[in-house]
């Protein structure tokens, strides 16, 4: 089991400047990690980066609050893929599904999965702001939606990824859909654990320190 594999190597900072993405996709190929993670602006630059690998690209959606219109986000996902990401990592409308209005959270989730046809989309449902009931609602719904994974983080809120809230999601969706562990992934222990409970993905900013690091880093990870 090679822990680059579920990388997802992230960067999402309002700061992000070109050269950050440059330097983001050149890691992502010397150490072979499955995806790099990028706001939409850098879509084309990735691609470019990346073009005759097999890095593929995720692109955040409705980043990082969720808030805005589903036309926007719908919009915001199909232009990602257009220009070269296969993943789309979308936020729930945290206030709506907290206002009990479920049945438009799911709705929106529906309608981007719809939008980007067979590629990947993550649900992040941004699991710090969420009552346990709420984070069973957000899993079930974006079942109900058809998508590929719940996440759960944007690593923007008041927290980040938790065991707790891994097994919790793990209890609800099974083998129907696949879990992204996000936010505070610094460690390789931790990052091995998420992988023990069934996480299928990381997002962390810190994939090269924990590839090199120890045991990842003699090749029993």
């Amino acid at each position: 089991m090679k822990i680059n594999k579920y990388i997802d190597h992230t960067v999402l900072k309002a700061t992000t400047v070109k050269e950050d993405i440059v330097k983001l996709c050149q890691e992502a190929k010397e150490y072979g990690f499955f995806s790099v993670c990028v706001n939409g602006c850098y879509v084309s630059l990735a691609a470019e980066e990346l073009k005759g690998t097999d890095v593929k690209i995720a692109a955040v959606v409705g980043f990082p609050l969720g808030a805005m219109s589903s036309e926007a986000k719908v919009f915001e996902a199909k232009k990602c893929i257009e220009d070269g990401a296969s993943e789309i990592d979308m936020v729930i409308n945290v206030g709506l599904l907290k206002s009990g209005e479920t049945k438009l959270v799911e709705d929106e989730i529906r309608a981007i999965k719809e939008a980007i046809g067979d590629n990947v989309l993550k649900v992040i449902i941004e699991t710090c702001y969420l009552t346990e009931k709420e984070k069973r609602t957000a899993c079930q719904l974006s079942l109900n939606a058809k998508a590929d994974f719940v996440k759960t983080s944007t690593g923007f809120g008041t927290g980040g990824a938790t065991f707790e809230d891994v097994a919790l999601m793990k209890e609800v969706v099974g083998d129907n859909a696949q879990i992204k562990a996000s936010g505070g992934v610094r460690d390789l222990e931790t990052a091995m654990k998420y992988i023990e409970m069934g996480v299928t993905r990381l997002g962390t900013s810190s994939g090269v320190m924990l590839v090199t690091s120890g045991k990842a880093k003699e090749g029993e990870y």
